[in-house]
């Protein structure tokens, strides 16, 4: 038990991503500083896997040692929201319902509502925000301009038809390939997002509970068809592994080392890799510029979508435990900590006032490529297609999405039957979670599956 002479113990279990050095250290400066303000707070992090963190938390939580705060990989939404502690009910608390209005914690500020709007959109429902994001990213074009002159291509491309003719142009001075990305989940998100497509019913999942997956959309067909032309013409660099389960980080790294190699003169990639695709540029004695998704030319554009993750509120801590812990969300959230984040992580930062001192201090003039994410992600319409989906089991159906498009890409599959046939196995997905998780097979509800992808 607590003496009054302890501090309270804030408990954040935190993810680890092999491809962003020391991600938790700026939390780890954070929660010193916020214990120098309140000296009767500690936060306590403990930092795993983001790949293993929701069993984790999961089994803590049957056990009824579930810990405060929980930052989530962003495709495990709807499993934050589907958890359970144990008691079976649900695990974590919107945190705008725990503010219930307020504007300041512990003589914190309340910053939430500075939160730009694509990411305060993802982690919303129901006009709540369900969760804080401390930051996020998104999927950008990267141009070798030196190789891309010499081939004369004079601009970047905005659409997918001037990517093809840009890769043409590439192609014939080059006698290679032109263009890669890797097959993961997250690009086919954001293809469909931008085409106002969506990936399940209930407004993507945000009307409602998703029921019905849908892999094999038109926005889907066309992105696939767009990719395997390419492929075909020989100007998509695959690198032959889709980028889905121990495969992931090799996968998105092999289109890195394409790209820094000059063995291609676009990539597509994180935001978070602007920095060191620059630095590439600079160590090989190339120039590199930095531009927005391509997009369907043919159709209006809708949006991209946010990745990266947010931090969740359990609903079982004691009062004074969930005070401490919302005021160390606002603290996380203070713009001075956004903006010094952004620059140690690359990561793009996720309040408006954060993003307006960072342009007052002339650090976007310096670094314009680091605007371009921010324009992109700003240039949403805020439809369900852009704030992206909520589903269950998203990881694994991501990865039918690869595992559809390498059939299409090296065996010559068909795009709109295979991925109708993928969309049929996300269906048989979706629907063994949700009957987990709505009670409706044997066993306590909840989730059964933590994959994290």
């Amino acid at each position: 038990m607590r003496t009054d002479a302890e501090p309270i113990s804030i408990d954040i279990w935190l993810p680890s991503y092999p491809a962003v050095p020391d991600y938790v250290g700026g939390i780890r400066a954070l929660a010193a500083s916020f214990h120098d303000a309140h000296p009767d707070y500690r936060i306590r992090i403990r930092e795993s896997s983001y790949k293993t963190l929701p069993a984790d938390v999961d089994a803590a939580a049957r056990r009824g040692a579930a810990p405060a705060l929980v930052q989530y990989f962003h495709t495990s939404t709807q499993l934050a929201r589907d958890m359970r502690d144990v008691d079976g009910a649900p695990l974590f608390r919107p945190v705008a319902t725990t503010l219930a209005g307020r504007t300041e914690v512990l003589g914190v500020p309340v910053v939430t509502d500075d939160i730009v709007a694509p990411a305060r959109g993802y982690y919303s429902a129901d006009g709540l925000l369900l969760a804080a994001p401390p930051l996020v990213s998104t999927t950008l074009l990267y141009a070798n301009t030196t190789l891309l002159a010499a081939a004369g291509v004079s601009a970047l491309p905005t659409t997918w038809a001037e990517v093809t003719a840009a890769c043409t142009a590439v192609s014939a001075h080059t006698g290679g390939p032109a263009i890669t990305w890797p097959n993961h989940g997250w690009i086919f998100q954001q293809a469909v997002a931008q085409q106002g497509g969506l990936l399940a019913d209930h407004a993507n999942g945000r009307d409602g509970r998703a029921e019905k997956v849908d892999l094999a959309g038109p926005e889907m067909v066309a992105f696939a068809q767009w990719w395997r032309g390419l492929h075909r013409a020989g100007h998509y660099h695959y690198t032959g592994g889709q980028a889905y389960g121990e495969n992931t980080g090799r996968a998105w790294q092999e289109n890195f080392t394409a790209f820094a190699e000059q063995r291609v003169a676009f990539v597509l990639s994180s935001s978070v890799e602007a920095e060191w695709l620059i630095q590439a540029g600079r160590d090989h004695g190339f120039s590199v510029e930095v531009g927005r998704m391509p997009h369907n030319g043919e159709v209006r554009y809708a949006g991209n979508i946010v990745g990266g993750d947010a931090i969740w509120l359990t609903d079982t801590v004691e009062p004074a435990v969930r005070d401490g812990a919302l005021a160390f969300l606002q603290h996380l959230l203070d713009p001075r900590a956004v903006a010094e984040r952004h620059k140690a992580t690359w990561f793009i930062p996720v309040t408006t006032t954060a993003i307006d001192r960072l342009a007052g201090d002339g650090w976007f003039d310096e670094r314009p490529h680091q605007r371009v994410a921010i324009e992109q992600l700003l240039a949403t319409d805020g439809s369900p297609a852009a704030r992206g989906a909520v589903l269950g089991e998203f990881p694994r159906i991501q990865g039918l999405m690869t595992h559809a498009m390498e059939d299409i890409l090296l065996h010559d599959a068909d795009p709109a039957g295979r991925f109708a046939r993928a969309s049929e196995q996300a269906q048989h997905l979706l629907d063994d979670y949700n009957a987990d998780c709505l009670g409706l097979r044997a066993g306590p509800p909840g989730p059964r599956q933590f994959v994290v992808d």
